[in-house]
């Protein structure tokens, strides 16, 4: 079985294209870099394995077809994306153009290949997994299941449900083959630190390896996030997209696709202020903290928590890493940099 991602160089690639290959998959990697990054941590992952890469802009629609036609997977990923909701507030049109063009341009290409095979006697429609956020969901204390309203309240958010609009459009009326994953936070070794945690334990780390003490600028402590290992969250993305190879078909009474959406989150909300402070006990040094105002989102939820018992129960999906062993090997990770 092949393996085609899109977006394979940003954060969570690496894991995904590790996780297929230690289950025998061929894998194709894509992104806009010419080549396949491959370099500290990433080394170790993929430990010398081959991985066939092509340098392809999303935004290109006859790149992403070419490239699709050449490489003919039996399953695309997408993980292309603007994926920082602070990010998208500063730069709203280029996270449209990237999270609901760059999925559209590989809709249609799976649309074209598809109807064009259907000339032959072999139709070939690759299975499509597309990967949304919790920040779709509208605000609520409660833990968010598949069911909850989507009512994004940031730029990134409104992309996704967008995005998921368009999926649901190309497998009801172009009869494709996709599912949906929305997922919840998640965090590695690698992940850019215009993200919260790693922004945390960088300036922890940093001051760790310099033996000295002091002050690290934090945003907003007051919220609760619902936070798993990027470890767990590909190995979810493998199970969904092995369960749509077991399928023949997923066809409602009116014989048009339905889209299966599945939220992957730990189910547990963390404090910012205490995992700050686990962090902070890493070290040996006396560390204080201040308050940047210039952190702070204009819209920020107080709490967000998953209920992913469709994905448990469905495929017996199971966190295997806590949030506290993730921070600890980030940290480790971070002091040896």
């Amino acid at each position: 079985m092949k393996i085609l991602i899109f977006g394979a160089n940003g954060f969570v690639g690496p894991y995904l294209i590790n996780e297929f290959l230690n289950k025998d998959y061929e894998v194709s990697a894509s992104d806009l870099q010419e080549e396949l990054f491959t370099e500290g941590f990433r080394e170790k992952l993929f430990e010398g394995r081959e991985v066939g890469y092509f340098s392809c802009d999303i935004l290109s629609s006859n790149d992403v077809e070419k490239l699709i036609t050449q490489e003919k997977p039996d399953g695309i990923i997408n993980l292309a994306a603007i994926s920082s909701v602070g990010q998208s507030w500063s730069i709203p049109a280029k996270t449209m153009e990237i999270n609901v063009i760059g999925t559209l341009n590989i809709l249609e290409a799976v649309r074209k290949v598809k109807a064009e095979s259907k000339e032959t006697s072999d139709v070939y429609s690759p299975k499509l997994l597309l990967i949304g956020s919790s920040e779709e969901y509208e605000m609520t204390e409660d833990a968010i299941t598949e069911e909850t309203p989507l009512d994004a309240s940031n730029p990134y958010g409104i992309s996704k449900i967008a995005q998921e609009h368009f999926a649901e459009i190309y497998s009801k009326n172009y009869d494709l083959d996709i599912s949906y994953i929305r997922a919840f936070n998640h965090t590695g070794i690698g992940q850019r630190e215009t993200f919260v945690l790693p922004s945390f334990v960088r300036q922890v780390a940093e001051l760790t390896k310099k033996g000295e003490e002091g002050t690290i600028s934090v945003g907003n402590l007051n919220i609760y996030r619902d936070f798993s290992d990027v470890r767990d969250i590909v190995r979810g993305y493998r199970m969904v997209f092995e369960q749509m190879l077991g399928e023949t078909s997923n066809k409602d009474l009116d014989d048009k696709r339905t889209l299966p959406v599945y939220n992957i989150g730990s189910g547990t909300a963390y404090n910012l202020g205490e995992l700050l402070d686990y962090i902070i006990s890493l070290s040996n040094e006396k560390i204080l903290t201040r308050i940047d105002p210039s952190r702070y989102r204009p819209v920020d939820q107080l709490t967000i928590k998953a209920d992913a018992t469709k994905l448990r129960t469905e495929l017996g999906w199971n966190p295997e890493y806590t949030i506290y062993d993730t921070l600890k090997e980030m940290f480790d990770y971070f002091l040896n940099d």
